[in-house]
């Protein structure tokens, strides 16, 4: 499939940002990575039922990411608590993250099984915040932009 070959040229380019330094993040980041944790876990149990299942992909990806993605979800969480105070901070986060959840309930806008499945694998060898955040931009994209632009580097 087309799409593959792209997906996978593009983010193995990021290849070029393995040893990228993290950087500090910048607004909307942590909610950018909640993001696509939350679409690769929903397409993912999606997916499973599928011969292009990639759950073995998604744990190892969440497994590479923890420290980050556990990073994002504190800075998402505290900046909740800005807004809605201590007491309705909880319930905002899991509003939040419902309606993510519900946004991939029927699949990807424009990537199947087999390309999320491609994705997620490169997704695991990605190194440093920045290229992490560059990544769920273009993957979180609403619609396909034909190339991922980290793979014109």
């Amino acid at each position: 499939m087309k799409k593959i070959g792209i997906v996978a040229a593009a983010l193995a380019a990021a290849g070029l940002l393995l040893a990228a330094p993290a950087s500090a993040s910048r607004p909307g980041d942590a909610e950018k990575l909640r993001r696509l944790n939350i679409m690769l876990m929903v397409t993912g149990l999606r997916c499973r039922t599928t011969s292009e299942n990639f759950q073995p992909e998604f744990h190892a990806f969440e497994a590479a990411h923890m420290t980050e993605l556990n990073k994002a979800s504190g800075e998402l969480k505290r900046g909740l608590v800005g807004r809605h105070g201590a007491a309705g901070a909880a319930r905002a986060l899991d509003r939040l993250s419902t309606g993510m959840a519900n946004q991939y309930g029927q699949g990807h806008p424009w990537l199947g099984c087999g390309e999320l499945k491609v994705a997620t694998r490169i997704l695991t060898n990605i190194r440093g915040h920045d290229a992490l955040v560059e990544a769920a931009d273009q993957l979180l994209a609403p619609v396909d932009r034909g190339t991922l632009a980290f793979a014109r580097r």
